[in-house]
């Protein structure tokens, strides 16, 4: 008896994000993603769409690097040009952007942005229209979509490359600021409702 109330607190302390929660997280990650690795418009969409269905499917702490993660990175492989998917998997809090701290979940891009109010970008065009789902879709959903990618030859030592087609910035923006405001989250990541 003992141990089936532990299995069920362990069940309910560990699970998965609200909708919400998840869609600012995404946006969150995907703004720095698009940021960083100067993404086109398409990509910056379908990279929203990959971030969300990822974190919309982790439940337990195994979900971290567990299938979900899997499926993400494959379709990130498919999304992002050599070069970028180069910077993606070097750079930690974008490869693996969740991770279990003292019984709660952590955003880890949140390790390298402090200011967790500031947007670079406007919303993805899809942000209000995707609800997750394309994970589901089959093993190569995102091979078929006809991203456009940015020349993949940096242009000078410091590895930019073309931006042709780039998410628009907007450093500061008030409706970057207000698209996301901490919902439930705390100043380090954290989420307040895990245990």
């Amino acid at each position: 008896m003992m141990f089936l109330a532990m299995m069920m607190t362990i069940a309910i302390s560990a699970s998965a994000m609200t909708y919400t929660q998840a869609r600012n997280e995404a946006l969150f990650l995907s703004d720095k993603m698009a940021y960083e690795l100067k993404l086109t418009n398409s990509q910056f969409d379908a990279v929203y769409e990959i971030n969300l269905d990822y974190l919309m499917a982790v439940n337990r702490q195994t979900d971290i690097s567990g299938y979900s993660w899997t499926r993400r990175d494959n379709d990130m492989r498919h999304v992002l040009s050599a070069y970028q998917y180069r910077v993606f998997k070097t750079t930690s809090y974008f490869y693996r952007p969740l991770s279990w701290k003292n019984g709660n979940w952590y955003v880890n891009v949140y390790s390298n942005y402090s200011n967790h109010g500031k947007m670079y970008h406007a919303r993805p065009n899809n942000y209000y229209s995707y609800k997750g789902g394309n994970s589901k879709k089959g093993h190569n959903y995102y091979a078929d979509r006809g991203v456009v990618k940015p020349n993949d030859h940096p242009s000078n030592g410091n590895g930019s490359f073309s931006t042709h087609g780039h998410v628009d910035r907007i450093p500061n923006s008030p409706a970057g600021l207000m698209a996301h405001s901490g919902n439930n989250r705390n100043n380090n990541g954290h989420f307040g409702n895990r245990r």
